[in-house]
């Protein structure tokens, strides 16, 4: 992946991701981003529902986000494998905690700093979730002029 698509997920907590189930019925949803490495993207699902059912049966995926700065859209599709358990797992879980707690942490920052209070400071994730691993097969790049620009990786 391009050093400045990975520059502009480094400070994104949720990206929207797309998925389809075999009748061609179209899903979005938001999804927690874990951490990106490599042409690989980890995202967390806490729901475990229509997202988890349709990558189970079709493990297509379409990440998209937008750089409010340019203008610039983006679109990462690739394929998902499920991470339900197992050691790949574990090591990701350690990831997660530090950051859901430096998610936290930013928040309550962020609204003392704004003198507005908020009803949860802290982060009430589920117990309950699995973990994407994306590995991004396809980088479509969407400028404001209608411009499509496609790169394989």
């Amino acid at each position: 992946m391009n050093k400045r698509i990975a520059e502009l997920l480094k400070f994104r907590e949720f990206v929207s991701v797309a998925t389809c189930d075999f009748n061609g019925r179209p899903n979005a949803a938001p999804k927690f981003l874990l951490k990106i490495e490599d042409n690989v993207v980890y995202l967390v699902d806490y729901i475990i529902g229509t997202t988890f059912h349709n990558l189970s049966l079709n493990p297509k995926i379409s990440i998209s986000f937008m750089d409010t700065h340019s203008l610039v859209g983006y679109q990462l599709n690739g394929l998902v494998k499920i991470i339900e358990s197992g050691p790949e797992y574990d090591l990701l879980v350690k990831d997660l905690l530090q950051r859901e707690v430096d998610l936290s942490a930013r928040r309550i920052v962020e609204g003392v700093t704004r003198g507005k209070a908020h009803e949860d400071f802290e982060l009430n994730m589920s117990e309950n979730f699995v973990i994407f691993k994306v590995k991004i097969e396809e980088i479509v790049e969407m400028v404001s002029s209608g411009i499509l620009k496609r790169e394989k990786v």
